[in-house]
């Protein structure tokens, strides 16, 4: 097992500030998550040794996590201090006001959309919201180039909905695109594929890494929707540098709280905003509205708006159930979680 004070392999993606916390403790090793599995950590210490297996006992680890083991080397003792994380609400029943952490230490988050199905607009905004809010890049991407002849109505329609991310066309087929997309982690940054199934991101993986490493599936020819190939999130070493978290499948993309996420994924309307006659304007049918105006001269999409009003909601609700579980747990005497 690595010393506490051995040399950072610094390909794993360590920074001043990582290096600093870890060195605060004088226990374990410290290394990066690579996988999850049933309450273990596979934790790289070094590119050149084989992954420790700690426990995650008492830990909210997540794949990407910088993390020190404890002495005895069996379980992870601390999860360290994260600069970026695609969070989402947990999706399972009876967990509505629990976080659930897909991707740490991300420095792009990949938001991968199959140009062999209709353009989904309004997935893609909560995916910039969460996107946003992690604290990385979100940048689009549009599999399965190989097979459309004109990719250019879909990436007008989903520009529309991202007015200040790029929206890149790609596959792992033809390998169109994937240099391009690669380029995002260059000096052992990490980048993040999230999408739902069948969009193609085990396919843009194995076009990554140079081989058939990720298992790909068939798609529906219905609604081209696929089966979950991949079934944990794994961090992935690129070839000459750099990371690639693959993550499984999300069917339904569930908001977390935001901080400004809204505010970034739907920068169109919230300058528009800026303009109206009343700071508290609602949108409806205010005189001096800005936004309907905009509407009334067909620069912007009603639904868009609409959405937007839907998603500010939504986040209100789960906000109030967060305080509500934090009032009940206060009831019961149960310690609150440590805010990350």
């Amino acid at each position: 097992m690595a010393a506490i004070d051995a040399p950072r392999d610094l390909r794993l993606g360590w920074t001043t500030e990582l290096i600093a916390a870890a060195d605060g403790f004088s226990h374990g090793s410290a290394g990066r998550v690579s996988r999850l599995d049933r309450g273990w950590s596979s934790v790289l210490v070094s590119l050149d040794e084989p992954p420790l297996r700690l426990r995650n006992i008492g830990a909210d680890v997540a794949v990407g996590d910088f993390v020190v083991g404890d002495e005895d080397g069996e379980r992870v003792a601390h999860v360290l201090p994260r600069h970026s994380a695609f969070v989402r609400r947990a999706s399972f029943e009876g967990n509505r006001a629990e976080a659930h952490t897909i991707a740490a230490n991300i420095g792009v988050v990949v938001l991968v959309h199959s140009l062999a199905s209709p353009p989904n607009q309004r997935r893609l905004e909560r995916e910039l919201v969460l996107g946003y809010d992690s604290g990385a890049n979100p940048v689009v991407v549009l599999t399965k180039a190989d097979i459309v002849d004109d990719p250019a109505t879909t990436v007008r329609s989903l520009q529309d909905v991202a007015p200040d991310a790029p929206v890149l066309v790609a596959s792992g087929i033809s390998g169109d695109g994937i240099e391009e997309l690669r380029s995002y982690a260059a000096g052992n940054a990490t980048i993040a594929l999230l999408g739902a199934s069948g969009v193609g991101k085990s396919t843009l993986v194995n076009a990554h890494v140079g081989g058939s490493r990720m298992r790909t599936a068939v798609v529906r020819e219905g609604d081209q929707r696929g089966r979950h190939t991949t079934t944990a999130s794994e961090l992935i070493r690129l070839p000459g540098d750099g990371w690639l978290i693959d993550t499984p499948g999300v069917r339904a993309v569930s908001l977390w709280s935001s901080g400004r996420g809204i505010e970034w994924a739907f920068v169109d309307i919230f300058d528009l905003m800026d303009n109206c006659r009343f700071r508290n304007c609602k949108h409806d049918d205010e005189p001096g509205c800005a936004v309907r105006a905009a509407i009334e001269a067909g620069q912007l999409d009603p639904r868009r708006l609409e959405s937007l009003k839907r998603l500010v909601a939504e986040e209100a609700a789960l906000e109030h159930e967060q305080r509500e579980r934090l009032r009940a747990m206060d009831k019961r005497g149960v310690r609150r979680p440590k805010p990350r």
